[in-house]
């Protein structure tokens, strides 16, 4: 049995850590007879070290091999004001079975509870491995999400109905940054200013985010997406209403014509669920909100996303 030492990813491990998320993901997924999530050179997974060090410089622990010196596992994480949310976490497929997964996560509960601070995640409901993992340690899933995806023509929606309130809908912009994550606050219980001043200020150029207006003043919604070859999805999101959902998501789903974006929405929301369907939206995973410390119920319509996961 091969043993691992726990510590800091550097710079210099990028590019190792890039290939291992792009090939374990994959491999995991292709031996659950399921199409590969990364397809193209193995420089598409490098959106995650890119945006993830954006957020949270030095915020990733790697198990390197003490045998061969290679990184055999990751995983990112992003400390909070009210929580550490738990980023994409790898492990690569020579080395299942050593227990990496649970050295790298216990090394994040340490430092959560350092603070006093509850972790968040995002887990899909297809790998019970991962979800053993997580409620061995003391996780609780919270809330199920139905992942869903539609492709998008390149003018625009064909299908059903345009949703009500499109017209209070429109392009965020960095003076609302007081207003949405006072609205996250109120409906989700959570708080990551910095996360939204990154979305707004979108010096990558990945993002693109949208609110919804209430007439009567403030906004009744929010919605971010990204754009790379290595990751097209719309959240994270939080709105008053399935309405408002369902204006945003629509209002984002067009800025993205052409492409094929993903996205989560709450499986009971079922009135918002119905309108994606009749758009042309399909279902392709489903995903658990799951918590470990203390938690509220969230109001609203909450959309998570894998970057950064927060649930």
């Amino acid at each position: 049995m091969s043993s691992y030492t726990i510590r800091s990813m550097t710079i210099d491990d990028q590019n190792e850590v890039t290939s291992l998320i792009y090939h374990s993901t994959n491999a995991w997924y292709q031996s659950h007879a399921r199409p590969p999530i990364f397809t193209g050179e193995v420089s598409v997974a490098s959106v995650f070290c890119e945006v993830y060090e954006a957020l949270d410089p030095g915020c990733c622990v790697v198990a390197q091999c003490d045998e061969s010196g290679t990184i055999a596992g990751s995983c990112f994480y992003h400390p909070r004001p009210t929580h550490v949310s738990l980023g994409i976490m790898n492990v690569h497929p020579d080395h299942f079975g050593g227990g990496i997964a649970r050295k790298l996560l216990q090394f994040i509960i340490d430092l959560a509870e350092k603070d006093d601070r509850p972790v968040r995640l995002v887990s899909s409901a297809l790998n019970l491995d991962s979800f053993s993992l997580y409620n061995r340690a003391g996780f609780v899933p919270r809330a199920t999400f139905q992942d869903m995806y539609l492709e998008v023509p390149e003018d625009g929606i064909q299908r059903g109905a345009p949703p009500e309130k499109l017209e209070c809908v429109r392009q965020a912009t960095i003076d609302d940054l007081d207003a949405i994550v006072a609205l996250e606050e109120e409906l989700h219980h959570i708080r990551r200013r910095g996360d939204y001043r990154h979305f707004l200020e979108n010096e990558s150029g990945l993002w693109h985010m949208s609110v919804i207006e209430n007439p009567s003043g403030g906004i009744n919604g929010f919605l971010a997406s990204v754009f790379h070859p290595g990751s097209n999805m719309l959240g994270p999101g939080a709105m008053r209403t399935q309405e408002d959902a369902a204006a945003l998501i629509y209002s984002e789903l067009e800025h993205h014509a052409g492409r094929t974006p993903v996205w989560l929405v709450p499986v009971e929301a079922s009135q918002l669920v119905q309108k994606l369907y009749s758009w042309g939206a399909r279902n392709c995973e489903l995903h658990f909100s799951q918590v470990r410390g203390k938690w509220t119920k969230p109001d609203g319509i909450v959309m998570p996303t894998f970057m950064p996961e927060t649930s």
